[in-house]
This record gives structure tokens, C-alpha cells and sequence, in this order.
């Protein structure tokens, strides 16, 4: 295993974007580069910032390409650097989990995502990490949904959701991908006791 890691949060450029469900991987991106004071810069269609952290050299990547030509700028980093796609973390929003749960996995379809499509063409394999983070399944059409805001009642355990994924990555990094989905795949955001 190489010691270069990629860390990709997806999302829409554009303010009118930046609220939005679809670009739950970029908030938990800012919050990373909070806590690992990153610097961000332009290349490989999209914003990255680079820190050796725990003795690795990880990349961290923001596609500014729109979601469904997400694997563009997510191939020419890793290709660039020559990092290897297990040592890939994508991290996207989930229609098929609640509000507010995270989950670690390693490969697997895109199911129905088209950043992550995207990004198992450009790749041309599945075997990267994704960090799901839930949003929950609407009734109205899937893309009104994701491209829609928070609620309220989200907006207001967003940070504590947030938190959560960022933490899971850190431990991620730090512990390797075994510890980090023992300790987060069933954690939650608390219910509010009625």
C-alpha cells in the first residue's frame, strides 16, 4: 500500500449550490481543512490541498467539474500523483439512509449517484472508499430533492452531522479503514427525545 491518500468531498461549484444537500462532501471537506488548516488552490478541475498527516501524504480534493463530471477532476489527481483507488475516500450525499447517518464502505455500485458514476468510469473500477452521508429519501423527485436546501430541523443537527464524518476520516487516516467503519457506521446524530 502506497502512503498517498485522496480525500474527495463532492458537491456543486456556484453559490447557489453551496446549501444544498448534493454538497454535503464539500461542507465536510471545509471542516477538514478547519481542523487541518488547509490551503486550498486551483488544479485538476477543482480546488485540493495537500498535508502529511499521520505520516501520510494526503490530497484533499473539491471538484469544481458539477457533480456528474465529478471522476474528470478526481482521475487527473490520481493519476497525477500516481494514488492508488483503495486509498481513495469520496464522500456524497445518500438517498437510501436517513438524515444523519454516516457509513464507510469500499466499493460497490454508483447506486443512482452521478458523481460516483462518474468517478468509477474515469477510475475504471469501483474499489474506492465512499463516505455516505445520509439525507434520507424524498417524495418528490430525486434531483429536486438533492439540489434542494436543508430544512430546518436538518440545518439545525447539520454541524453535529458534519462532525461526525469529518471525525470518521480523521480516524480513517489515522487508524485505517477497519477501526474508522467499527467506530461510525452505526453512529447517528441524536434523536430529539419527545
Amino acid at each position: 500500500m502506497s502512503d498517498k491518500y485522496l480525500i474527495v468531498g463532492l458537491g456543486n461549484p456556484g453559490a447557489e449550490y453551496a446549501l444544498t444537500r448534493h454538497n454535503i462532501g464539500f461542507m465536510v471537506l471545509d471542516l477538514l481543512a478547519e481542523h487541518f488548516r488547509l490551503n486550498f488552490k486551483g488544479g485538476f478541475k477543482g480546488d485540493y490541498a495537500v498535508a502529511d498527516i499521520y505520516g501520510k501524504r494526503v490530497y484533499f480534493l473539491k471538484p469544481q467539474t458539477y457533480m456528474n463530471l465529478s471522476g474528470d477532476s478526481v482521475a487527473s489527481l490520481a493519476n497525477y500523483f500516481k494514488i492508488e483507488s483503495e486509498n481513495t475516500l469520496v464522500v456524497h450525499d445518500d438517498l437510501d439512509m436517513e438524515f444523519g447517518k454516516f457509513k464507510l464502505k469500499l466499493g460497490g455500485s454508483a447506486g443512482g449517484h452521478n458523481g460516483i458514476r462518474s468517478i468509477i468510469a474515469c477510475l475504471n473500477t469501483e474499489k474506492f472508499i465512499r463516505g455516505k452521508c445520509g439525507i434520507g429519501r424524498p417524495n418528490v423527485s430525486g434531483r429536486n430533492y438533492v439540489l434542494g436546501k436543508f430544512t430546518q430541523e436538518e440545518f439545525d443537527k447539520l454541524d453535529e452531522f458534519l462532525s461526525i464524518a469529518k471525525d470518521a476520516i480523521i480516524c480513517y487516516l489515522n487508524c485505517g479503514l477497519k477501526e474508522a467503519m467499527n467506530s461510525f457506521n452505526n453512529k447517528n446524530i441524536k434523536k430529539e427525545e419527545n
